[in-house]
C-alpha cells in the first residue's frame, strides 16, 4: 500500500487570497494534485488545518493536531494518522510534481528514515519526499519545542537524498517548480494555455 499526503493546510499569504482554489485546467491547482497522485497511489488524502475546507475535494482529509506549524504540523497529523510505513508528503502548490517521480523516490529510500529530492536551486526539497513513521518522536519534539521547519529532522535521523540523475526521466526543471505569487500563477496559466 502506498499513501500520498498533500499538504493543503497553508494560508497563501504571498498569494493574497487561496492559491489552492485557484483555476487550472478544468478544476483547481489542489484537484489537479489529487487527480495526479490518485494514478499512481493506493491511498491519497489532503493535509489541512480545517476539515470543512475545500468541500468539492473528493479525497480523505487528515487535520492538524498542531494547528499553524506549516507542514511540520501535516506531517505530523499524517504519520500520526497512517498505518503504513510512512507517507509521501507533497505541497499542493507544485503543478508539475509527478507521481511517478515520488514512487520512484519511495522505491530509493532503502533504509532511511527520509528521502527526499535534490531541489532546482537549493540542496534539497523537503515538500517532495517520503517520511517513515521512525521519524514521528522527532516530529513531535520539534513541535513542542517550537522548532517548524523540516529541516530540522535532518541531523535527527536517516536522510537520503535522491539526485535528479536517479529520477532519470522523470526530472525535469519545472517537477518542484512551486506557485506562491500571482506572478507564478499567471506564468503558469500562460504556458498551460500555450500547451492546449
Amino acid at each position: 500500500m502506498s499513501t500520498a499526503v498533500i499538504l493543503a493546510g497553508g494560508e497563501s499569504r504571498r498569494m493574497k487570497r487561496d492559491k489552492l482554489a485557484l483555476p487550472y485546467g478544468a478544476s483547481s491547482l489542489l484537484a489537479s494534485a489529487v487527480r495526479r497522485f490518485s494514478e499512481c497511489f493506493d491511498t491519497v488524502c489532503i493535509s489541512v488545518a480545517d476539515a470543512e475546507k475545500y468541500p468539492e475535494i473528493q479525497a480523505g482529509r487528515i487535520v492538524d493536531i498542531y494547528k499553524g506549524c506549516g507542514p511540520m504540523g501535516g506531517l505530523h497529523a499524517a504519520l500520526t494518522a497512517t498505518e503504513e510505513e510512512g507517507v509521501f508528503l507533497v505541497a499542493a502548490d507544485l503543478p508539475y510534481a509527478d507521481p511517478r517521480a515520488a514512487r520512484r523516490v519511495m522505491e530509493l529510500a532503502g533504509t532511511s528514515d527520509i528521502c527526499i529530492t535534490a531541489g532546482v536551486t537549493a540542496r534539497y526539497e523537503p515538500l517532495f519526499g517520503y517520511y517513515k513513521k521512525t521519524v514521528l518522536p522527532h516530529v513531535a519534539a520539534a513541535l513542542e519545542s517550537g522548532s517548524y521547519k523540516l529541516a530540522a529532522l535532518f541531523d535527527k535521523v536517516d536522510v537520503r537524498i535522491v539526485s535528479k540523475s536517479e529520477l532519470g526521466g522523470l526530472w525535469h526543471d519545472k517537477l518542484l517548480l512551486n506557485i506562491n505569487y500571482p506572478e507564478d500563477y499567471e506564468k503558469l496559466i500562460r504556458e498551460k494555455r500555450r500547451d492546449l
